[in-house]
């Protein structure tokens, strides 16, 4: 079995949970909602590439940002690959009425209560990422 290493992280505004749509231009899971997420390269610590993908993808600083919860990672098998998991890292930052400026991974970004999270089509496995931050 093949594993990718891969943070996932969510940023929270009091309430309010930032969930993204993945873009028609990415090659996996397009269309779905996400959270921020990235491919772990080379021996990378997990939680610097959670800030990178961070501000890649929409915008916003490490100064920005305040870590909540860091969980263990979890292994979720792939739908879309035969004999392939992905090795989630998950992370859970706060932050106070962020801008958020879209790379060209998203196309769409809502703000929305953490149960309104099963009403969209999501990424494998992403309210169980999130249950276990919270």
């Amino acid at each position: 079995m093949r594993s990718t290493k891969i943070v996932t992280s969510f940023i929270r505004d009091n309430d309010k949970l930032l969930i993204l749509k993945r873009s028609d231009k990415v090659k996996s899971m397009k269309g779905l909602w996400a959270g921020i997420s990235g491919i772990i390269e080379n021996n990378e610590e997990p939680l610097s590439r959670a800030k990178i993908e961070i501000f890649e993808e929409v915008g916003i600083s490490e100064d920005k940002i305040t870590l909540i919860k860091a969980t263990e990672e979890m292994k979720v098998n792939s739908p879309q690959y035969k004999n392939h998991e992905w090795e989630i890292f998950p992370f859970l930052f706060e932050s106070s009425k962020p801008e958020i400026k879209l790379n060209w991974e998203n196309s769409d970004f809502k703000w929305i209560e953490i149960e309104e999270l099963e009403n969209f089509e999501t990424v494998p496995s992403l309210q169980k990422v999130l249950f276990n931050l919270l």
